[in-house]
């Protein structure tokens, strides 16, 4: 885990290194790869698919009335906007602290991103989000709960009511998390979730859209690939539904596969378990660093109910070189820091001023100077509660000796 060496206290265990997959979901993939049936809509008279049970338990699960399953997240997001019925031209809010997917869908759509500010605590700013609407006449808001932060939901709502602005929900990171109570992406018309290798639940990739609109989940299921086949779904509305949609919709071919919805299903059940022992690694590092030299956590609202499978933390030190020497300090002891200061793309991480498809040139200055002095790490489940506090004593003690 750790060693000494010179009196310096040193990580050598891996940030990307994921829990193992469970039994049940290893052996109900053995099962369907001997069957050879992993296409969804491959199955035996009165065979119901893993993906329309899947389908069923996650929106129980989240307390939707309607769930389709996707290929990724990012296909997820984009049949979202296409469902509630964004068009070529149309503008689209969406908060400035978020990845790559989130405005490439926005681009698969046709449409265009309007980019909200974000405030010190890595939440959109909700009277920038207002001040936007008003200004741009955008009709829809593409909420992404970045990094495990959720915004004021009911403010959240509040605006959305009196503007007309439809609100989709991007759960990447929020699978499993709440705010008073109410699990993230229902608060929208659309809830968009991530089932990606760094994600809650492991399939490598995967996206479940969630919604309690019927026309909005018929066209979701025709966009994703359905042919004639939507009345195998369990989660569907009546078949009726389907016949307003059927001949208008195109087949994007971005359906969920059998083996993937198996690997989810055998992880659902273990989710809560795993958000309660994130949390728990999560406030360990919290609590180390609060006192920590140079170095400012967000604060969270109390009905923010959140799951800490990552973290983040505001360096104070304005010297971009003692920036990136703290960072390079970080990584020389094992503790990997992914930066959102810098104006280049490196690995998953980017800003919005990489992201130049986006045709107007956007300028933020509350969300730059916040992602400028921004660090981020993952917080795997495969470490122990001692792995997490090194990891905040190393983060401490380079602050202390940088700062």
């Amino acid at each position: 885990m750790s060693s000494q060496s010179n009196h310096v206290v040193r990580f050598n265990k891996e940030f990307t290194r994921q829990e193992p997959i469970p039994l049940e979901a290893i052996e109900r993939s053995q099962e369907l790869l001997q069957s050879g049936r992993l296409h969804r809509y491959n199955t035996l008279e009165g065979e119901v698919s893993d993906t329309s049970l899947l389908e069923k338990e996650f929106s129980e699960y989240v307390g939707s009335t309607y769930c389709a399953g996707f290929s990724s997240c990012g296909s997820t997001m984009y049949v979202a906007l296409k469902s509630v019925g964004v068009e070529p031209g149309d503008l689209v809010l969406c908060n400035a602290f978020t990845l790559a997917p989130v405005p490439g869908a926005i681009e698969n759509a046709g449409a265009k991103p309007v980019l909200v500010e974000i405030t010190e605590d890595y939440v959109t700013d909700l009277d920038d989000l207002e001040r936007k609407a008003l200004e741009t006449g955008a009709k829809t808001f593409l909420l992404s709960h970045m990094r495990g932060h959720i915004a004021d939901m009911d403010r959240v709502v509040e605006i959305c009511n009196r503007l007309g602005i439809t609100l989709i929900e991007d759960c990447a990171h929020t699978m499993g998390a709440s705010f008073g109570g109410r699990y993230t992406g229902t608060f929208g018309a659309v809830g968009c979730f991530s089932t990606q290798t760094y994600k809650h639940i492991n399939s490598g990739e995967g996206g479940l859209l969630v919604t309690d609109d019927e026309d909005i989940i018929a066209k979701a299921i025709l966009y994703s690939g359905s042919y004639m086949l939507y009345e195998k779904h369990l989660s569907r509305p009546p078949l009726d539904v389907f016949e307003k949609h059927k001949k208008h919709i195109p087949n994007f071919s971005l359906r969920m596969s059998n083996l993937i919805a198996a690997l989810i299903r055998g992880q659902l059940p273990h989710l809560d378990d795993r958000c309660r022992r994130w949390n728990e690694r999560y406030e360990l590092i919290e609590a180390e660093l609060k006192e920590a030299k140079g170095i400012r956590i967000p604060t969270r609202r109390e009905k923010e109910g959140y799951v800490g499978s990552s973290f983040q933390f505001t360096i104070m030190n304005t010297d971009k070189e003692a920036v990136t020497a703290f960072i390079n300090e970080c990584a020389n002891r094992g503790v990997e820091l992914k930066w959102f200061g810098s104006l280049e793309p490196k690995g998953f991480t980017s800003r919005y001023e990489s992201w130049q498809y986006i045709e107007e040139e956007t300028f933020l200055s509350a969300t730059g100077n916040v992602l400028d002095y921004l660090c981020d790490f993952r917080i795997p489940l495969t470490f122990t509660l001692k792995d997490c506090r090194v990891v905040a004593v190393i983060i401490k003690e380079v602050a202390e000796e940088l700062f």
